[in-house]
């Protein structure tokens, strides 16, 4: 086992915590694993860490955490945390359980558009440099959240 090292500093532009309202979405969540997430949020008293939302820098599009970010509205989170990220670079790659691949701008189009793609029908990795390509969520930051801030 190693710790995860990125080639690219360029890559993570920040991390910050913005209105939910600033983020928008590309898919669809499943209400189960939601409400599972939920569920076990709600057991600590009054706030929990959680992974930050992976967010594109250039238009606050959700690149990864949608269940994250809908369970936090829900509970009403009112400051997401977010890791904001170069989208664009070439470090990062994603492709659908359908198809080999699916093009960054046809993620961002749907999302501006509002045309949500279905639950976890895109999958975005991240290379290390180290010949594997690996889930994007290594990158998020752990953060505090609080309920009803």
């Amino acid at each position: 086992m190693k710790f995860i090292n990125l080639k690219n500093a360029d890559l993570i532009i920040s991390n910050e915590y913005v209105p939910f309202e600033k983020i928008i979405a590309h898919e669809k969540v499943i209400h189960d694993r939601k409400n599972s997430l939920k569920k076990y949020l709600l057991s600590y008293k009054d706030y929990s860490i959680i992974p930050s939302i992976i967010c594109c820098s250039k238009t606050n599009m959700i690149v990864d955490g949608h269940h994250r970010f809908f369970t936090m509205k829900e509970l009403g989170v009112k400051m997401i945390p977010v890791t904001f990220i170069n989208y664009m670079d070439k470090t990062i790659r994603t492709h659908s359980k359908k198809s080999l691949e699916l093009s960054k701008e046809a993620i961002i189009e749907n999302s501006i558009n509002n045309n949500l793609l279905e639950p976890k029908s895109t999958i975005h990795q991240i290379y290390t440099g180290d010949e594997i390509w690996k889930p994007l969520i290594l990158i998020s930051t752990m953060a505090e959240i609080k309920f009803n801030n």
